[in-house]
């Protein structure tokens, strides 16, 4: 761990609770870009950690203090989700600048920093989310490169598993789209988190909000078009955020227990 004091934080609301954490990509040229920008007093931006590609971590806030990582946002019914979240920058160009797989050293890395976030903090899995995530309509990070199956096995977040061959046979909704299976579609993002309106259309909001999913939970696509497998990962996905699921880690533990 390696001190860079961002002067980029203030004050959390009195009572915020600190349950959510927020996972992003620099999207810069380069990790002293990034660390230079998130330490700028003029970019009012920062996050409490900055993790480089050879597995470094940089410290910039104090998990106490709210950092300014998340901007407009919004997740299970609250917005603004700076008062609440702890947020991790992972240094990637991005889609801007030459996207790219993370590096095992990275991962590896943000693997035990989630980690020890989680044991100071009561993080719900449904919780550790992506930028993309709360903020749909105007990020992409950390993009669908990001292992997240590597996290949820680590136990850190969700994975919905592998989707069964029928689920691939159910109808593929887009834009344009109306009925049944477009209203059952908004109700199952919104059980997840996402901000989407209970009616209507499949319009380009809620598309926007297919495609932060399938970042995140769905990587075989990143269209907004939801198609079976989509559909059935969305489902699987608020079954195991509600409880209603057991996941495989789950599982798991409760062989080696037994």
């Amino acid at each position: 761990m390696i001190d860079a004091p961002s002067p980029n934080h203030d004050a959390r609301p009195d009572g915020a609770p600190i349950d959510t954490l927020v996972l992003h990509y620099t999207g810069m040229q380069s990790g002293e870009a990034a660390l230079a920008r998130l330490r700028d007093p003029e970019a009012k931006v920062s996050s409490h950690y900055l993790v480089e590609e050879d597995g470094r971590v940089f410290a910039l806030v104090p998990e106490a203090r709210r950092a300014w990582h998340a901007g407009l946002s919004f997740w299970r019914g609250h917005a603004s989700l700076n008062d609440r979240s702890i947020g991790i920058e992972i240094v990637n160009p991005g889609h801007e600048w030459g996207y790219r797989d993370f590096p095992p050293a990275q991962t590896a890395t943000v693997i035990a920093l989630c980690r020890d976030i989680l044991r100071r903090h009561p993080i719900p899995p449904r919780n550790v989310v992506a930028h993309s995530d709360i903020a749909p309509e105007r990020k992409q990070d950390p993009g669908e490169r990001f292992p997240w199956a590597a996290l949820a096995a680590a136990g850190i977040g969700l994975w919905p598993g592998e989707a069964p061959e029928e689920a691939r046979a159910l109808p593929t909704l887009a834009v344009g789209d109306e009925g049944p299976g477009v209203a059952s579609l908004r109700r199952t993002l919104g059980r997840i988190g996402y901000r989407v309106a209970a009616e209507g259309a499949f319009d380009r909001s809620l598309a926007l909000a297919v495609t932060a999913f399938q970042r995140h939970w769905a990587q075989h696509r990143t269209d907004g078009v939801a198609d079976g497998e989509t559909r059935w990962r969305i489902g699987r996905v608020a079954g195991l955020a509600e409880g209603r699921v057991r996941s495989a880690q789950t599982r798991q533990a409760e062989a080696r227990g037994a």
